[in-house]
């Protein structure tokens, strides 16, 4: 009698080696990854063209999980790495994946830049709404009246408008998930992997042993029946109305979805017109 070995069709994409991974139980961050994988299984993207950079934080460990050229930098530097990845080899699909605080808080002056140069960059960014692997410190994301170790008492400091900051910056595309909507977060990533300029994908997930612990919020099973139950789908919803707070309508979708010329446009456009016949296409960096 012959055995049947079934596998995973997202394992090609992970260094199995390397598992268990670190995340609490209850975490999404891993099941984000999954929609990640799957999105790079069903866009048919060449993996030997697709680098991650992430930051430091609970989910810039994901760059050691994919079996995928990939970079775990400086805190707050992910996109200064990935900008240089991009603009030495064009050819590169590269994604940055890191949390809240890395992004909008230490990286939050090299995240506007990059969308106002309209980068050619995929930006996961995984929000759980806290500082999380330092000990659940209010971050820019973390909405008024939730306790935290650093608010004590309930913060007062008003919160980011995620999805608005990022379109105001001048980002091609923004979107919204949580890590129940498991279904339409592959999708936006395999539709994100197909735009050119800088992309921006939001996804709430829980935090069980910090903020959802010190908020009595219940373990990682009660924020998925919370999602489903306040996530509300509203493609092209104004990014002004679709901020969070601790207990309210969390509205999700695709908001942002322009055509804007990417940075390596511009430039090459620029510099064509500046130096006529004398411009030359530079060369693709094929090193390593």
């Amino acid at each position: 009698m012959s055995t049947v070995m079934l596998e995973n069709p997202v394992e090609r994409i992970l260094r199995s080696e390397r598992i268990p991974h670190i995340w609490c139980p209850g975490c999404g961050i891993g099941t984000t990854v999954n929609c990640f994988a799957r999105a790079l299984i069903e866009s048919k993207a060449d993996l030997r063209k697709v680098a991650v950079v992430s930051g430091i934080g609970c989910t810039g460990r994901v760059a050691g999980y994919t079996k995928l050229d990939s970079f775990h930098t400086t805190h707050g530097r992910a996109i200064p790495f990935a900008t240089g990845l991009k603009l030495a080899n064009p050819e590169l699909n590269v994604v940055v994946y890191s949390g809240d605080g890395d992004l909008f808080a230490i990286g939050g002056n090299h995240l506007i830049h990059a969308a106002r140069r309209n980068l050619d960059l995929k930006v996961v960014c995984v929000n759980n709404l806290v500082y999380a692997m330092t000990g659940g410190q209010t971050g820019p994301a973390t909405p008024e009246d939730v306790i935290t170790s650093t608010a004590p008492y309930g913060t007062f400091e008003p919160a980011f408008n995620l999805p608005q900051l990022v379109e105001a910056a001048g980002a091609s595309y923004v979107a919204r998930w949580t890590t129940f909507h498991v279904k339409q977060l592959a999708r936006s990533m395999s539709e994100m992997f197909a735009r050119r300029g800088f992309c921006f994908i939001e996804v709430l997930s829980p935090c069980p042993t910090l903020y959802q612990r010190r908020n009595k919020m219940g373990d990682g099973l009660d924020a998925m029946k919370s999602y489903k139950q306040l996530g509300k789908t509203k493609h092209g919803a104004p990014t002004s109305e679709v901020a969070l707070t601790r207990s309210g309508e969390i509205v999700v979708g695709k908001f942002v979805d322009r055509e804007r010329p990417d940075y390596l446009e511009q430039m090459k456009l620029q510099l064509s017109e500046t130096l006529g016949d004398r411009y030359a296409e530079p060369e693709v960096c094929t090193c390593g």
